[in-house]
């Protein structure tokens, strides 16, 4: 899908009410998320295990 296409399903999926921040906030959080299952797609992923072992440092 095209990314202005992308973007228009984004904006119309919030709220008629929604600030400009959150426009750009829910633009740049769907970005992310497609760019990690992309990720994923090309096993550039990492296993939940290893994901936690990461975390531990910082959740402890």
């Amino acid at each position: 899908m095209a990314n202005k296409e992308t973007a228009k399903q984004v904006i119309d999926s919030l709220p008629n009410d929604v600030s400009m921040d959150e426009i750009i906030h829910a633009l740049y959080v769907n970005i992310k998320f497609s760019n990690g299952e992309q990720e994923i797609r090309e096993g550039k992923g990492i296993s939940q295990v290893d994901a936690r072992k990461k975390l531990e440092k910082w959740l402890n």
